[in-house]
């Protein structure tokens, strides 16, 4: 293998080994590509030895395809690079290295909702009620602040208002409360590896010299923390190399700083600089139109990017009534490509702003028996009955993560109340012992008999699975304990049809840890659960699934679809309202467009609706957004669409506020039974196998000539009798 298939600017990206490197990779112009043959060339040329590389991106399913791609490249089974998202990294260094924080090498790792639940507690201790202090609203403002490196005691000195005094009194407490349940959020994963390099140089250098050479992907979404650690591991070797499209830079409000990317060069003075302008993925219409767009923004490098896959079609552009016929026109679109050009469901993407949008498109797609796969859904590891399980399991590792403790201490149901906890508590702090050996102690509580042996006994089980957490294997060690607690029985018993979808899902969670044995023999629960902690939602999308895709364009980053419909393009939705009067704000949803468009390869169809519903069912009278506005006309050829809907508007005129009555306007229905043969424009021939109700609510259950079933309501399927 050589890099003759590389083009002559990736070529000299990769071949630029000696300093610092910064790569400007226009969207689709092959960036990971460019990264997988420069580790490759580092490794195959002994430049650097495998365990001397360290390369950081942001999702796991980035980190395991460059992976895979460099050990294809290297005909290498597994090597010893060090390839993963930032925060597995520096979770991986921090178990090693705790004894010199005074953390514990099992700690925890809280997500989201755990950080919630922890601050609810605190909420209540401090009485802050709700309606000041909600814990989403609060845990935002923690996170805000971490990704700032601003502490509680220097946002005190900032603190005017009662609320923000309120704000760095609850962090205050949950940075305790994180300490004493020897747990870390996701951003004390990036802040502590600081720490520790500042207050231990040894150890700094120890990696330093282990990585010295690094690399890093999608670099124009690094926040503060995360270019510090980059930068105090490469200041010595200064053999670091960086990809990123400033154009693509989205996260600004989770702390990610765009000039981190064109400010580089004053970090690295002496850096080589190049920029990936040839484009594989997209036509060069949709190029040309992205590039418009973005171009509006004053902090950006230029670039110019060319399209490998010549001018293709102009962009559709399609004007709708509402949300509802947005929703047609898009099915509509479909159909017609499945029809003209033999597409699947799975070349199909809807992208919008807002999760909220879903909901509409969901209802038709539903309607119409079309099968789609909703990215940013509840994850698998977030539905209710798995995070119990997974709290048995973190407790087991860690006996004093009392978010873990409070949330399985009656599940399954063992007669312990908040009441009985309150009591727990209480003890813990007058006899300053952890809350979790108070359990022991149940028959010293003023709880009643039969409370205080459900608390024992549950001492005992976690207890007990506690001192054999290093003597089994991670799947032995969960299905004993889960067979044990009596998860699995109370499930399967239930006559519940919910239960039997929750029994499935514990099955599923302990084949996804016989999974990681398998794939890991040496690795152990705590590596699981770190594994899951740092999931995200796109790690679960499955593209080999024939359905089409919905969702945000902040889950689309780094995919890419034949066909890309961008829904809800209307002024005040995308962009936002709140980003219209500030400059660097709608700079970032300018970017977030041309992320959403660049996702297009073949063709890309934009769509707003003159009225729109709004939360609290209000309807809203609509004007496109001011991204189509700066589309040139001639990119763009407008799009008919009139689904089977009347409108009525009530009062006279349409101001802002006006109210629209909506109604579906009803075909006639052809009068089906079972054994009809019957067309449907996207499935094509079927027999009907199943039929119930007359006129708008009669539904048929229909074979199709390849085998697909389906169920559709007959007044949105459009089916069509067949003699």
């Amino acid at each position: 293998m050589s890099l003759k298939t590389l083009n002559k600017t990736q070529r000299a990206a990769v071949e630029a080994t000696d300093g610092p490197v910064l790569i400007f990779a226009g969207a689709g112009s092959g960036k990971t590509r460019v990264l997988t043959h420069k580790m490759f060339h580092l490794i195959k040329d002994k430049q650097f030895k495998p365990e001397n590389i360290l390369s950081v991106t942001f999702t796991n399913k980035a980190a395991k395809e460059m992976k895979e791609r460099v050990m294809d490249l290297l005909k290498a089974k597994d090597l010893p690079i060090t390839i993963g998202t930032f925060h597995s990294v520096c979770a991986r260094l921090l178990r090693i290295e705790s004894s010199h924080l005074n953390i514990s090498p099992s700690f925890a790792i809280y997500d989201v909702q755990d950080q919630k639940d922890l601050l609810k507690v605190i909420l209540k201790n401090l009485n802050i009620p709700k309606d000041q202090l909600s814990p989403n609203n609060v845990r935002n403002q923690i996170s805000y602040l971490k990704n700032k490196m601003i502490s509680p005691s220097s946002q005190l000195r900032k603190a005017r208002t009662i609320i923000e005094k309120k704000i760095v009194d609850v962090y205050s407490e949950y940075q305790k409360a994180l300490k004493k349940n020897e747990a870390l959020d996701f951003d004390d994963l990036l802040l502590k590896p600081l720490e520790l390099f500042d207050e231990h140089p040894k150890i700094l250098k120890k990696y330093q010299n282990q990585w010295k050479y690094i690399l890093v992907d999608e670099y124009q979404d690094t926040n503060r923390p995360q270019f510090l650690f980059l930068t105090r591991l490469a200041e010595k070797n200064k053999q670091i190399s960086v990809v990123g499209d400033d154009d693509q830079s989205i996260y600004g409000w989770r702390g990610a700083d765009v000039t981190n990317i064109l400010d580089f060069e004053k970090s690295f003075p002496s850096c080589q600089i190049f920029t990936l302008e040839k484009n594989y993925r997209s036509t060069q219409q949709i190029l040309d139109a992205a590039t418009a767009v973005v171009s509006h923004n004053d902090v950006r490098a230029t670039k110019t990017l060319t399209a490998e896959n010549g001018s293709g079609e102009l962009l559709g552009l399609m004007e709708t009534r509402d949300e509802l016929e947005e929703s047609d026109a898009i099915i509509s679109s479909i159909e017609k490509e499945i029809k003209l050009n033999k597409r699947t469901f799975s070349d199909f993407s809807v992208l919008y702003r807002t999760n909220a949008q879903s909901r509409a498109l969901e209802d038709s797609f539903r309607r119409m028996g079309i099968p789609y796969n909703l990215v940013g859904s509840v994850r698998f590891y977030d539905r209710k009955e798995v995070k119990d399980v997974l709290a048995y399991l973190r407790l087991v590792i860690n006996l004093r993560d009392t978010i873990s403790l409070r949330r399985i201490i009656n599940f399954p149901p063992r007669g312990i109340g908040m009441k009985t906890m309150d009591k727990c508590v209480l003890r813990s702090e007058k006899d300053k012992i952890e809350l979790f050996d108070v359990l022991k102690i149940a028959d010293q509580l003023s709880i009643r008999g039969k409370q205080s042996i459900a608390l024992i006994a549950f001492y005992d089980l976690v207890k007990k699975y506690h001192s054999l957490r290093n003597k089994l294997s991670a799947n032995e060690l969960s299905r004993s304990l889960i067979e044990e607690v009596g998860v699995l029985s109370k499930f399967k018993k239930s006559e519940n049809p919910e239960d039997k979808e929750r029994y499935e899902n514990i099955l599923e969670l302990l084949n996804s840890i016989d999974d990681f044995c398998s794939k890991k023999p040496n690795a152990n629960l705590s590596d699981f659960l770190e594994e899951v902690s740092l999931l995200s939602d796109i790690d679960h999308w499955n593209d080999s699934d024939n359905r089409v895709t919905l969702m945000t364009v902040h889950s689309s980053k780094g995919l890419e679809f034949p066909v890309v419909f961008i829904a809800g393009l209307d002024d005040g939705l995308f962009p936002l309202y709140a980003t219209l009067e500030n400059k660097k704000e709608l700079e970032e949803e300018r970017r977030l467009f041309y992320v959403a468009l660049t996702r297009a390869q073949e063709k890309a169809i934009l769509l707003y609706a003159t009225n729109r519903r709004r939360m609290g069912g209000e309807n809203i009278i609509g004007m496109p957004s001011r991204f189509i506005g700066e589309i040139p006309p001639e990119f763009l050829d407008r799009i008919e669409f009139q689904s089977a809907l009347t409108r009525r508007v009530v009062g006279g005129s349409l101001k802002k506020h006006t109210k629209v009555t909506v109604t579906r306007t009803v075909t006639t229905f052809d009068d089906f039974k079972v054994g009809d043969l019957v067309e449907h424009s996207i499935f094509g021939m079927g027999k009907i196998m199943v039929l119930s109700g007359t006129g708008e609510n009669q539904r048929v259950g229909v074979v199709f000539k390849d085998g697909t079933k389906k169920k559709l309501i007959v007044k949105y399927a459009n089916l069509t009798k067949v003699s």
